[in-house]
């Protein structure tokens, strides 16, 4: 039974959806004035793989990704550029497809874009003004007032008291909000600015009304899971909780999940630091797949680290993988109704259906890789890691073509030692899997170690 940790009450659920067999998820998506970056394709690989697994679990998921393809980032970036900010928009959201297509992650059920919806945001704005819960100000602005909406700060624990002006937007301009803490729903235009006319006068939408217009249209009031990146439960998230719930008068959202955050050699990246990074950066450097593969190996709830030994562990652990599979290229993946008999689909389905433990249930597959060296007729199992790799969306390579594709490179002293902690942590917390792992991926990358009643020393082979 699938159990999924909820951002909103900061614990694990049992997972029920609202129409038995279906699952509504919407996932806030790219605002497209760039390329994107490693922590987009933190995201977009996690919540491939969530929903890759929900299908194989046998639900029919209508997953809706947005597009914020209007906003003040996007206006001065054309403006910069000197092109139409629909020309900037449509190069880069082309960029996200071929950068999504090269991670391996599949296209979401839809893919609305703001602008698209712009009757739809007027018309839920016109209902918070009705309702009472926002204002339209002189200038043409119209503001959310927080302090109408009791349960404001639930999704991030904030208390109403402690906000400060300006946390709740995204630039600071004068404003002729009632309360500092009161957030935009729709924002004046210059007479020389995009605009679309409105009761409220000519302008564009706020940022937040946006997901709960597209996500209300595409999923109804109230749908399964809204999932996003680790930055925006506050003030996204909770803004789109708290106009969405005073519009419709329903609960907008059953479980909240939020992805890990990504550090670049331990410090948080940035453009300022001069560690940010796109995904064809990336990608210029390093398979698609061992970028996936790095992606998709810690929880995904989990920080993770960017670093030339992270992507160097990642390729010896495809490596084995590849290794294993070596003389089965015409070996299929075992069908699912088939693979669902296995003891391997059992113990990968535990993982995942715990909170989607990817770690867990790559131990698996490491698991069959075993097997399978140690079978001289090993195509049934071969079939099973298949099927298995499917639902994270790896191994579909040639397996000789990928080992050649990218050379081995040593690994730092600094790694070396800290992957030995890891493994004497994991022998004192009797998780030997975890253990072999770890010896065996470094051996995969030319370090052999040797246990000893003192302790565990290595050697470069």
């Amino acid at each position: 039974m699938l159990h999924i940790y909820n951002t909103l009450s900061r614990q694990k659920e049992r997972f029920t959806p609202i129409e038995p067999g279906k699952v509504s998820m919407y996932v806030c998506g790219m605002t497209v004035y760039d390329y994107c970056h490693l922590g987009h394709a933190r995201v977009l690989v996690a919540f491939d793989v969530i929903s890759r697994y929900l299908r194989a679990s046998g639900y029919e998921v209508n997953y809706v990704r947005n597009i914020t393809d209007i906003d003040d980032k996007i206006l001065r970036r054309a403006d910069e550029n000197g092109e139409a900010f629909t020309e900037l928009t449509n190069r880069f959201i082309d960029a996200m497809h071929e950068d999504e297509r090269r991670l391996g992650v599949l296209s979401p059920t839809a893919e609305p874009r703001a602008t698209a919806y712009i009757d739809e945001i007027i018309a839920m704005v016109a209902t918070l003004i009705d309702k009472g819960f926002a204002y339209a100000a002189d200038n043409g602005d119209v503001y959310f007032s927080v302090n109408a909406f009791p349960g404001y700060g639930a999704l991030s624990g904030k208390k109403l008291e402690d906000l400060i002006e300006g946390a709740s937007e995204r630039t600071n301009i004068e404003t002729d909000k009632r309360d500092s803490r009161d957030f935009a729903l729709w924002k004046r235009a210059a007479d020389d600015e995009v605009f679309w006319p409105s009761p409220w006068g000519n302008g564009r939408p706020g940022w937040h009304i946006e997901c709960s217009a597209m996500s209300t249209c595409c999923l109804g009031n109230t749908f399964d899971i809204h999932g996003g990146g680790p930055d925006l439960p506050f003030p996204h998230h909770e803004n789109e909780i708290a106009q969405s719930e005073a519009a419709t008068g329903q609960k907008y959202v059953n479980t909240w999940m939020h992805a890990g955050a990504v550090r670049v050699d331990n410090e948080k990246m940035s453009k300022s630091l001069g560690n940010f990074f796109t995904i064809r950066e990336i990608l210029d450097k390093y398979h698609p797949e061992v970028v996936r593969f790095f992606l998709i190996s810690s929880h995904y709830r989990s920080s993770i680290n960017y670093s030339e030994d992270s992507l160097k562990q990642a390729k010896a652990g495809l490596d084995r993988f590849y290794q294993c599979l070596q003389g089965f290229e015409s070996v299929d993946a075992l069908p699912l109704d088939e693979l669902k008999q296995t003891d391997s689909f059992a113990q990968f389905t535990a993982a995942m259906d715990d909170d989607f433990n990817v770690r867990e249930a790559i131990a698996v597959m490491f698991g069959l890789v075993k097997s399978i060296n140690n079978d001289d007729k090993a195509a049934p199992k071969v079939a099973e890691l298949k099927g298995l790799a499917h639902m994270l969306g790896i191994l579909s390579e040639d397996p000789t073509a990928f080992l050649q594709a990218a050379g081995q490179e040593e690994l730092s002293v600094a790694f070396i030692e800290q992957q030995i902690a890891l493994r004497t942590q994991a022998k004192l917390d009797k998780d030997y899997a975890l253990s072999d792992t770890i010896r065996d991926d470094l051996k995969a990358q030319g370090v052999e170690l040797m246990d000893a009643r003192e302790g565990t020393t290595w050697k470069r082979i």
